[in-house]
């Protein structure tokens, strides 16, 4: 007779040796923070030697972290155990087989959002490699963001058809998602409290014991796998719905002529027993890979595992998705604005040059996933206007050339247009600013809320904010009506 699993995992001993596959913004500090802990004495990052991602592989053998956003302790850290020999990045998958846990962090987008189809293909190729090594007793852990039902189904097939064990009764399988944000990798996975949800209680108890060592102020909540999905993809999605409900409110705000911002603070200020009022920010959309996809993933997710169960008002379209869409429509918003801003100035947008600041989704940070810069990009270039982008930590993007120098960027624009928070941007003087763009009415369009309205107002442009109402229609100073 077959030891259960638990006796097998008692057999095999403490995890010591790790394994994170996908040496991204999430792999690569959770490899880190396992090599740093003392519970573990190697650590393993797996990467693909393709042509787009290979180059992780040197950089991070000889210290250099590929992520070049601002993230505190990251490179130090990197250096750290790779002093102490605990940290090593490989191509060599073979590497599994003497591991004791393995996690999967890989991106899952979708392939086509309309009809819920999400890709998994380099998840599921991941977890293929996974299972060509897998031995007894050892514990898998996907902590991608995935549709829920994913792990105790097709993911538990992949890795039993290749390894020809059986989840939960030949080694332990759970799902812990990731739950950092660029520019706080490190603080994210030490401090936030960590989702567990294993196929079984053997499969819970052996994630909690991988994770815990790296908490330093989170605690470890235990679930169900799929609860654990839907956990993940629920707070992405209620954080997608409150920021459509403040950029709502923004629109509303510039329809009504009132501050956005003062409101804001209004409704923020009543505080008391029982009362939450939870406002985030306004903005020229939302980016990443997370917000972005996971309410289709818990839609799907519903169609799937509740197919036929699901009571809800008959013909009513999903709250969460109108919310999905609502961020979407920030960038055609931005081009709208920027669209009047000109024609306010006596231009036409066909012919405009438009400097277009910031291109990752966050600020101060080099996450270029799913900008919501690009469809601005698209939409201005299809309008005839010439679009010279600059960021100051993208280093590159396919079909898109990112200047670095902020002067030449702006320099006979018509138009600056605001789209990333980087700090870079906190601090732009309009005599300077003008003289760049050689305009005597250039126009400046505010995404993120940095600019002081009245100080470019006053020094002749046309000035357009998010939720600015109250000064979108300001009037022009030196000749324009």
């Amino acid at each position: 007779m077959k030891p259960a699993l638990a006796d097998m995992i008692a057999q095999r001993g403490p995890i010591r040796t790790v394994g994170v596959i996908g040496m991204g913004y999430v792999g690569i500090p959770s490899a880190l923070l396992f090599a740093d802990s003392p519970a573990f004495s190697h650590v393993f990052g797996f990467q693909r030697e393709s042509s787009a991602s290979g180059y992780k592989i040197a950089m991070l053998n000889r210290g250099e972290c590929p992520l070049k956003g601002e993230e505190p302790g990251l490179e130090d850290l990197l250096k750290k155990v790779l002093a102490e020999k605990k940290f090593e990045c490989t191509s060599d998958f073979s590497k599994i087989s003497g591991l004791d846990a393995v996690t999967l962090s890989i991106q899952t987008p979708f392939l086509n959002k309309k009809d819920l189809l999400p890709d998994f293909s380099a998840l599921f190729d991941g977890v293929k490699k996974v299972g060509r090594y897998l031995k007894p007793g050892m514990l898998v852990v996907l902590e991608s963001t995935i549709t829920p039902g994913t792990t105790t189904g097709i993911a538990r097939e992949i890795l039993e058809e290749e390894s020809g064990l059986i989840a939960g009764d030949d080694f332990a399988l759970a799902h812990a998602p990731e739950r950092v944000m660029a520019g706080r990798l490190i603080r994210n996975i030490r401090e936030h409290d960590r989702i567990v949800g294993g196929i079984d209680d053997a499969s819970t108890k052996r994630a909690i014991e991988l994770y815990a060592p790296i908490l330093t102020r989170g605690r470890i909540i235990p679930m169900t796998a799929t609860a654990a999905e839907v956990t993940k993809t629920a707070e992405n999605t209620f954080r997608d719905l409150q920021i459509a409900a403040i950029n709502e409110l923004a629109l509303y705000c510039e329809a009504m002529g009132v501050n956005v911002y003062d409101v804001r603070t209004g409704v923020e200020s009543l505080k008391g027993e029982g009362i939450t009022r939870a406002m985030l920010w306004p903005g020229a959309g939302v980016g990443g890979h997370c917000l972005t996809k996971d309410t289709y993933h818990l839609e799907r997710g519903v169609q799937v595992l509740g197919k036929d169960q699901l009571d809800y008002p008959a013909g009513e379209p999903s709250l969460y998705v109108l919310a999905r869409r609502i961020n979407d429509f920030m960038p055609r918003h931005m081009f709208t604005l920027t669209k009047k801003g000109l024609e306010r100035a006596e231009k036409n947008i066909s012919g405009s040059k438009i400097a277009l600041l910031g291109w990752a989704f966050l600020g101060n940070s080099d996450d270029a996933r799913d900008p919501p810069s690009e469809l601005f990009y698209e939409l201005s270039l299809g309008a005839g206007a010439v679009v010279a982008v600059h960021d100051p930590r993208v280093k590159s993007v396919p079909g898109i050339i990112i200047e670095h120098d902020l002067s030449s960027v702006m320099k006979g624009a018509d138009a600056v247009v605001v789209f990333t928070g980087h700090n870079e941007y906190r601090n732009l003087k309009p005599l300077d600013v003008k003289k760049l763009c050689g305009k005597d009415h250039p126009v400046i369009v505010d995404g993120r809320n940095l600019v002081e309205p009245d100080a470019f107002i006053g020094a002749g442009f046309v000035y357009k904010g998010i939720g600015r109402g109250d000064k979108n229609g300001h009037g022009i100073q030196g000749g324009l009506p």
